[in-house]
């Protein structure tokens, strides 16, 4: 699945699944543009290992909620390397709550960064990769934008819309070499997970017929697997990586 020559821009990749995401597309060959907002440090030392191991990368910071900076990380990467042809969309928060004390606030931070974040991303990069006539755009949802769950009602609302845009985006450029797919994990082991009780841990574990947990790593491989040149008949697809937890 080798991507020699080809630039990949990964949001939200300072940490976690991102981070994951951004050191296997680079092990596959791809120049990864590491981008985070905030704290520079965990994307910068995402970098560095991608540099380290002889890779092609460099950190790009940006609030991908805003239109200006979604199109300057892609402005940048033009720049920077002349062309954008993976755009992985996986930066997300959270801000749970119940219904009846979900905040105004909260609810829309969610789905500012979560789903127009992505919106953003995609309608900048389109441009270069319709020009060029090839581009992988890959949406991160989750198992949460399938089936719910509670005190989430805004994270599997932008989940769940990144389903829709996936489908949409996918008809609108199939045609000019562009596949647009989705990938939605399910209980992955993250910073996240991790402070969960070890009582809840268990309890999820009962509902995975694989019986494990998933790693950044199951993910990784799959989008990677997404943004190879093997995936050119695929898209507008969703693809779980959630250990059997959903199946339809």
């Amino acid at each position: 699945m080798g991507l020699d020559h080809r630039v990949a821009v990964v949001t939200g990749s300072g940490r976690g699944i991102g981070r994951a995401i951004a050191l296997e597309l680079a092990r596959q060959g791809a120049a990864v543009v590491i981008n985070d907002v905030g704290d520079a440090a965990p994307a910068q030392q995402a970098c560095q290992e991608i540099l380290d191991k002889g890779g092609r990368s460099q950190v790009i910071l940006a609030d991908i909620s805003q239109s200006t900076e979604a199109s300057r990380l892609i402005d940048d990467t033009l720049k920077a390397y002349g062309r954008v042809d993976i755009l992985v969309n996986n930066a997300g928060i959270t801000r749970d709550q119940l219904v009846l004390r979900l905040s105004d606030e909260d609810w829309d931070r969610v789905l500012s960064i979560n789903l127009k974040g992505a919106f953003l991303c995609i309608k900048s990069a389109l441009r270069p990769m319709l020009k060029q006539r090839w581009g992988r755009i890959i949406n991160i949802s989750s198992v949460t934008g399938i089936i719910g769950n509670p005190g989430q009602a805004n994270y599997a609302a932008d989940k769940a819309g990144l389903l829709g845009l996936t489908k949409a985006v996918a008809r609108e450029v199939a045609s000019r070499g562009v596949t647009v797919n989705a990938v939605a994990p399910g209980a992955i082991d993250t910073a996240m997970l991790r402070n969960v009780s070890e009582e809840l841990r268990q309890e999820m574990i009962k509902q995975i017929p694989i019986g494990r947990l998933g790693t950044p790593e199951d993910v990784a491989n799959m989008v990677a697997f997404l943004a190879s040149e093997s995936t050119s008949y695929i898209t507008g697809q969703v693809f779980h990586v959630d250990g059997g937890m959903v199946m339809s």
